[in-house]
């Protein structure tokens, strides 16, 4: 075998390649770009270690302050967590970044993106477990005072606003860790009394054995996203493991979700859009009692407005989500 065309173990379509020599050759995903001012929506971003013991780390934005009265306003939070089907991309990502930056300036919100581990290396559940170590210490900042909270969140955040928000294999964390939240009020937890305000939900990143809607017909993307999860995750149970479809019976009750509203977001030409779609009816005919709002993006495909943040879609799209954050 000639050493500088290795042998493919794995082939993730279309993220990654695994050698067999235990090389992992990510297609996707890759890129950074490094915080601070963007000059164009003027939102100011920096990044941190959160979790030493884990190395994970955020990305935090907030918009640029420039008067005294802005600096003295309370802003709601929104913790985000990207999407990547569990193996790509990062926090630092660029498409990741200018996204935020739009979403920030259109919301003014503050946003704490999570930079969880990523499976082949760490696989699942290290990205919940990683995400739900970030959200504890997100609430940590209003239990005591201590030297080593972040200022941008002790000074400027209302911990009455707080929401939740990730898009594909995010957004699937999103619907985990509210369950997660819920379920604290039955166990002595230091964060137990805090709510979650709302959660988005953009183009969410479930699946199961058994296809639903245009699933049957395009075998294609069906085969590609079926490859996906045992990947991540790998399980008896396949791709009715609770933590990719959520309505198998041993999954958490879809009414555990423990806060106010929530946003679902589709759009047409995703194979993924069912699911969602799917997830959205179950919420409104289960006995949560919350509101659960639709959004549907028509002649665009999967997280269309990361890859093309200036389109009228995509703005329209970060306006809809502005305007469920800051609705009362």
């Amino acid at each position: 075998m000639d050493s500088s065309n290795p042998e493919i173990s794995v082939e993730v379509f279309p993220y990654l390649r695994v050698y067999k020599d235990g090389t992992i050759d990510r297609i996707a995903g890759t890129q950074v770009v490094p915080p601070g001012l963007d000059s164009e929506t003027n939102v100011i971003s920096k990044d941190i270690l959160i979790i030493p013991q884990t190395s994970v780390t955020a990305r935090l934005y907030h918009p640029n302050f420039t008067t005294k009265t802005a600096q003295n306003h309370k802003l709601p939070l929104l913790v985000y967590f990207h999407g990547g089907a569990f193996c790509i991309s990062s926090a630092f990502d660029p498409l990741y970044h200018t996204s935020l930056n739009n979403l920030v300036a259109e919301s003014n919100v503050v946003v704490v993106s999570v930079n969880y581990r990523l499976a082949p290396e760490h696989p699942l559940p290290v990205a919940y477990n990683d995400s739900w170590d970030a959200l504890q210490w997100v609430f940590s900042h209003v239990l005591e005072d201590s030297e080593d909270h972040e200022s941008w969140l002790k000074d400027n955040v209302d911990f009455g606003r707080v929401f939740l928000a990730g898009d594909s294999a995010g957004a699937n964390i999103v619907h985990y860790m509210a369950i997660k939240f819920h379920a604290m009020d039955t166990v002595p937890s230091p964060i137990k009394d805090f709510k979650v305000t709302g959660l988005i939900m953009v183009n969410p990143y479930f699946w199961g054995k058994e296809p639903i809607g245009v699933e049957i017909t395009d075998k294609f993307r069906k085969n590609m996203v079926d490859n996906w999860w045992g990947f991540v995750c790998p399980s008896d149970k396949g791709n009715d493991d609770p933590l990719i479809n959520p309505f198998v019976e041993e999954a958490p009750d879809i009414e555990g979700i423990g806060c106010n509203k929530v946003l679902v977001t589709v759009t047409e030409d995703d194979i993924l859009r069912e699911r969602g779609k799917l997830y959205h009816k179950k919420l409104v005919n289960s006995g949560w009692k919350g509101i659960a709002e639709f959004y549907e993006t028509e002649g665009e495909d999967h997280d269309f407005h990361i890859f093309n943040p200036t389109c009228d879609k995509a703005k329209s799209l970060i306006k809809r989500l502005a305007t469920f954050i800051n609705e009362h």
